[in-house]
């Protein structure tokens, strides 16, 4: 198989790239030079939101059997590139968003609940309406039949650039009392980044179409299992100190963003952690234990300090803000 990866340097990029070259196919990756890609592949530079930025893809000529991108901006970037690819590309893997669902999002919401709007000529929109903008900018060009939608969920895993399961094990690590969101046992929904690189090119290469909600089945694992595992790999003397949404919320901590992964019982986590995925596990999706993710995370943590992935939003709470939860 002949791969060509549309970034390819950072997070799902990466995994997409080093899953392939590990299967022996022959990669390229399109990306910036920001950061140096995987070893095995051929790298074209160039930048899609520069003027001419496509260049190096439309004067190589190459052709290939699976295109995969990852363009969470304007979806005139996407339009753009699948355009220019139609002709010499079989398949086109658009890795979307569950984002594009119009919320709220009922417990176990599926590929048929309704969308937002979106355009492939559409600039300076917000991230849900960029990301089904890709969506019918990658249909527009290859059309029904060849493209292959990836509609995440929350993503984690080594590599990681947005920081979420990194704070957590960053705080962790430093020990003394952690303020652990409750309930312990609250349910939670996820991906490894590894397994959503696997099974995108293993649907690519079985010529599956469509959208997929990729995501663990809920429940996959709990908030104390997370963090119970947290505290193991980085053998640190923290105290998870167990504590009800009520005070966390009264300490003006915001769900998912204040303290990472975590939102309280309700609208939002049954949104965020109870997605309907029978069809992608029906097409094989399978997920690790999340041991063995955050014991990977840790051990690339360790390795890299996080580079080059960069985190590319401020997340976590403050000291204070931890200690005022904690009533201390």
């Amino acid at each position: 198989m002949r791969l060509l990866m549309l970034g390819g340097t950072e997070f799902v990029g990466r995994a997409v790239v080093e899953a392939a070259v590990a299967r022996g196919w022959e990669v390229t990756v399109f990306h910036r030079g920001r950061h140096q890609a995987p070893p095995g592949v051929e790298s074209l530079l160039g930048d899609r939101a520069a003027p001419d930025g496509l260049a190096a893809l439309a004067g190589g000529g190459g052709r290939w059997d699976v295109v995969v991108d990852t363009w969470a901006g304007d979806p005139v970037a996407v339009r753009d590139a699948a355009r220019l690819l139609a002709g010499r590309a079989g398949r086109y893997v658009y890795v979307s968003s569950r984002s594009v669902y119009a919320w709220p999002w009922a417990p176990g919401l599926d590929e048929d609940g309704p969308l937002v709007a979106g355009s492939p000529d559409a600039t300076g929109v917000g991230y849900a309406e960029a990301k089904r903008g890709g969506e019918l900018a990658a249909l527009d060009a290859f059309g029904e039949e060849r493209v292959l939608l990836g509609r995440a969920g929350l993503i984690v895993g080594p590599w990681e650039n947005v920081g979420r399961l990194p704070w957590w094990l960053r705080r962790i690590a430093r020990g003394g009392p952690v303020l652990a969101p409750g309930p312990r046992d609250l349910p939670l929904q996820y991906i490894d980044v590894r397994d959503l690189a696997g099974w995108l090119l293993d649907a690519a290469q079985a010529a599956r179409s469509g959208p997929y909600n990729l995501v663990s089945p809920p429940g996959h694992t709990t908030t104390g299992e997370l963090l119970d595992a947290c505290v193991r790999v980085t053998g640190s003397d923290a105290e998870l100190c167990w504590t009800e949404p009520g005070p966390i919320l009264a300490a003006g901590i915001e769900p998912w963003s204040g303290l990472p992964i975590w939102a309280p019982p309700g609208e939002l986590h049954d949104a965020l952690h109870r997605a309907g995925v029978s069809r992608a596990l029906a097409a094989g999706l399978r997920c690790r234990p999340v041991a063995e993710t955050v014991a990977d995370t840790w051990a690339w943590l360790r390795t890299t300090g996080g580079a080059p992935g960069t985190e590319r939003s401020p997340l976590g709470i403050t000291p204070e803000q931890e200690a005022a939860a904690l009533g201390r």
